[in-house]
């Protein structure tokens, strides 16, 4: 009777949260990621409340950056799944900056095109996180 081969144990670096050590750009696109998504919530804030709101002294509209605060956590602990979601999230926000950009007066139309700038590099640099870092795990597994 012969034994059936066993299944080599996957490297645990690739199921572990941090799977290896983060290169230049890993760590470039991670402080990407959270600068664009801090500038977001800030300018969702100041857009809403001061600069151009709705109605004069703000609105309920400013809510809109509390989502937005949920997955900011997620990318400064380098948590894959958050980036993976949130790339996904932020088109809803591109599309509002869209739509307000197109519908809006100057004030709130300038926003709504920075609002557009910032969903689009968020998203970049989310996607470039989740790949360099997939590929960095695939090396790291076939180097061990």
């Amino acid at each position: 009777m012969t034994a059936l081969p066993s299944a080599s144990p996957a490297p645990a670096a690739a199921f572990s949260r941090h799977p290896v050590p983060c290169g230049r750009g890993v760590s470039a696109t991670r402080w990407l990621a959270a600068g664009s998504l801090l500038a977001l919530i800030v300018l969702c804030l100041a857009w809403e409340l001061v600069l151009a709101p709705v109605r004069p002294g703000g609105s309920w509209i400013a809510l809109k950056a509390l989502p937005l605060c949920l997955p900011l956590a997620g990318v400064l602990k380098k948590r894959m799944y958050t980036y993976r979601w949130l790339s996904l999230v932020i088109w809803l926000y591109f599309t509002e900056g869209v739509v307000r950009g197109w519908a809006d007066g100057p004030p709130a139309q300038w926003l709504a095109w920075g609002e557009v700038a910032l969903c689009l590099l968020l998203f970049v640099a989310c996607t470039l996180h989740v790949r360099l870092r997939q590929r960095n795990a695939q090396a790291a597994a076939q180097a061990a």
